[in-house]
């Protein structure tokens, strides 16, 4: 079986083309909140195409995968791995994230103070902080953001902060905020590119709703329920302030309205050693607490891939129609899409995606008791 994705590849600084080449045992994924990952095989059969795939380089080339005249991945290319098999046959192993992982690899080397600053502005001057440095842009946009909530905060030269923990501790803080690399072709040049996509405080893509049937596209389906990494009560515990004995500690966050309803306490707590203003603790605990009341369910379902169902879904509204042994009654509901898990087609392998959701539901009330 064809596959319908083509894999472009291209200098990851300046966006120049390399080479178009066909993967094997391809798989990626996208997620709200963390990156992607694909992996795949090059094959190599001969030395002219040896010579091809030499020039993709590990940590410097991007990677772009396409579906009909969709975008609809791209990152960057962390590892390869040539290896022959016992039949002599030479193939190499690829790895790749998202661009967001590109935060995960630079450090905040400059003293920056944001005061009384939109969040979603500070996560762009962050971006535009780390790409201005020599050899340091990658080619990330910025698309219109909502509004944000303002936020103070300082980062010193030296405490070799990732941009990636400052981006996330910011998203912690309540009510929050989620943002995605999304790639896309711009519609004036063509060309494939990639830009910031901001929510606050969730990311919602589009205005449509797909819906998803069982019988019909849905394939498998499963709905977790996990005690173990949910709780009712949360606290948040800082940084030491200097000349200070203890650190900063927020207050305990309490989901009464579970307690009422007869869950019993089942405490969860946090560390951030670089905040220390108590009201900045209070906030990251209320948003753990929110996250994870009571158990924590994360509905995951399978769906054949077609022309309608594409694997552009991530951040856009699913509604589940579901009747069988286990919703007799039929389940009747709709979802938001945080993870999107693509398994391209191979010989005796249709093409499939599982996705992960989020029910779209009212928050558990928190209080400060």
């Amino acid at each position: 079986m064809d596959s319908p994705y083509l894999a472009y590849f291209a200098d990851l600084r300046t966006n120049t083309p390399i080479d178009v080449l066909p993967l094997q045992g391809l798989e990626f994924d996208d997620y709200i909140g963390k990156p992607g990952s694909l992996s795949a095989t090059l094959p190599v059969p001969n030395r002219r195409v040896a010579e091809r795939v030499r020039q993709i380089l590990e940590g410097r080339t991007a990677v772009y995968l396409e579906r009909g005249d969709q975008v609809c991945w791209g990152g960057i290319v962390w590892t390869l791995t040539p290896a022959m098999d016992e039949q002599g046959q030479v193939t190499v192993a690829l790895q790749a994230a998202t661009f967001d992982s590109y935060a995960a690899r630079r450090h905040i080397r400059q003293n920056l103070t944001f005061t009384d600053t939109d969040d979603l502005t500070i996560v762009r001057r962050l971006w535009e902080h780390i790409q201005a440095a020599p050899g340091g842009h990658i080619g990330v946009g910025y698309a219109p953001a909502p509004p944000g909530t303002p936020r103070t905060v300082a980062y010193q030269d030296g405490d070799e902060t990732l941009l990636e923990e400052a981006v996330s501790q910011l998203a912690a803080m309540e009510p929050g905020f989620e943002y995605v690399v999304s790639v896309y072709r711009d519609p004036a040049t063509g060309e494939r590119a990639k830009r910031l996509l901001f929510g606050s405080p969730r990311l919602r893509i589009g205005t449509g709703t797909t819906v998803l049937d069982l019988p019909g596209d849905i394939l498998t389906y499963s709905f977790p329920r996990d005690a173990t990494r949910g709780g009712t009560t949360a606290r948040a515990r800082g940084g030491t302030p200097e000349g200070a004995q203890r650190p900063v500690i927020s207050d305990e966050m309490v989901a009464q309205s579970l307690i009422a309803g007869g869950y019993p306490r089942l405490d969860t707590t946090s560390d951030h050693s670089n905040v220390t203003a108590k009201a900045a603790l209070n906030a990251l605990a209320r948003a753990e607490l929110a996250a994870l009341s009571g158990p924590v369910v994360i509905p995951a379902i399978r769906v054949r891939l077609s022309a309608d169902t594409t694997p552009t879904l991530l951040g856009t509204t699913v509604r589940l129609r579901i009747r069988d042994v286990w919703f007799s009654e039929g389940l009747d509901a709709s979802y938001r899409v945080i993870g999107v898990k693509v398994t391209a087609p191979e010989r005796g392998r249709p093409e499939s995606a599982e996705l992960f959701l989020e029910a779209l539901d009212a928050p558990t009330s928190v209080e400060t008791p």
